[in-house]
């Protein structure tokens, strides 16, 4: 990664609570944006305010006409005519661009109904709200130049389950300006050990809360209830999860068989792979063994399910080739949009089929 990047993840992100966690991969000792940015205990709401200090706003939106056509005069009042004002550019009725007011990036084209969620007041004022004695803003921050942002709400305490698993339950809190995202309020754990998210639980009912970006979208009173009982709903619920799969067995031939049906060294057809594809599939599996049989992050729990999700988790968010993007932007990506959800949950899903044979 080069120092630009590295400096631009650095100043577009806040993390708390780093007695409890660590410093984030990118503090580097002497730095002044890290010094800035890490906090041993919750972010103060002003640093995360400094970071949100800009607004996405509407921008009407024209295209440039094809050459040698004149535009239509435009009707100003009642009868009254004037040549274009924009020229050669046409105004698209119905359409908006949403572009950051203070950079110019423009994130995205959109209905006339779409509903801007600034970060400030969807992602801190309303996540305020939801703050009590027992909860504080863990981290927050900016992605792809600003056209996602998150804030996590989380406890003080790491929790520590009787299988050794050290983990910190949070409220995810995300939004977008480019439509990739509704404004979800969602359950994650950081496994503080390697630094991983996981899914909090593997059910799909009561996980997450959303709202869309309609002309008509807000949080209710009741709505933010809900998104703070997400939070203490989190840590019983993984721990229950985490006992279940590590008092669920995987033999040596087991392993084996999830491997073959993981990273298969033949395509869908059944026709062995050949070149990039053969050595990515190759160079999975050995990665994932290495993990499973020596590396301090799985091992722990190997012989287990828990170890079959660490296994494939872990490799995914620090050893996967990252492409297009700082790698840790892109699990920070993955854990907003659902993806860090999604496998996790295939996961397990793979190895009860390939247990059930």
């Amino acid at each position: 990664m080069t120092r630009e990047k590295l400096e631009d993840l650095a100043a577009n992100t806040r993390v708390g609570f780093t007695l409890k966690r660590g410093n984030a991969w990118h503090y580097r000792v002497g730095d002044p944006n890290s010094a800035r940015n890490h906090f041993e205990g919750a972010v103060p709401m002003e640093s995360a305010l400094e970071l949100f200090a800009w607004d996405a706003v509407r921008c009407e939106l024209f295209v440039k006409a094809p050459e040698g056509f004149t535009p239509p005069p435009v009707e100003i009042e009642p009868g009254v005519f004037v040549d274009n004002p924009a020229g050669e550019y046409l105004l698209v009725p119905g359409r908006q661009a949403v572009m950051h007011n203070g950079t110019g990036t423009v994130f995205g084209v959109f209905m006339g109904g779409y509903d801007i969620h600034q970060y400030r007041d969807w992602l801190l004022q309303r996540v305020s709200n939801l703050l009590d004695d027992q909860l504080a803003i863990g981290s927050c921050g900016t992605l792809k130049l600003g056209a996602q942002a998150w804030v996590s709400v989380e406890v003080p305490e790491n929790i520590t389950t009787p299988e050794g698993v050290v983990f910190r339950p949070n409220l995810l809190a995300c939004t977008s300006h480019d439509g990739s995202l509704a404004t979800t309020f969602k359950r994650v754990v950081t496994n503080v050990v390697c630094d991983n998210t996981l899914a909090a639980g593997l059910g799909e009912v009561g996980q997450q809360l959303k709202i869309k970006h309609s002309r008509y979208s807000h949080l209710r009173l009741n709505e933010a209830r809900d998104a703070l009982a997400l939070v203490y709903t989190i840590a019983d619920d993984f721990a229950a999860e985490v006992a279940a799969l590590t008092r669920l067995d995987v033999s040596d031939k087991a392993w084996s068989a999830f491997i073959e049906a993981h990273s298969p060294l033949v395509d869908e057809k059944g026709k062995e792979k050949t070149g990039r594809s053969l050595t990515m599939a190759t160079n999975e599996r050995e990665s994932l063994t290495q993990l499973w049989n020596h590396d301090n992050r799985v091992s722990p729990w190997h012989g287990t399910a828990f170890g079959v999700l660490q296994a494939v988790n872990t490799y995914t968010h620090h050893i996967q080739t990252v492409r297009n993007s700082p790698r840790p932007e892109r699990n920070m990506s993955n854990a907003i949009t659902g993806k860090t959800d999604a496998l996790d949950k295939a996961t397990v899903s793979e190895l009860m089929k390939v247990l059930a044979e």
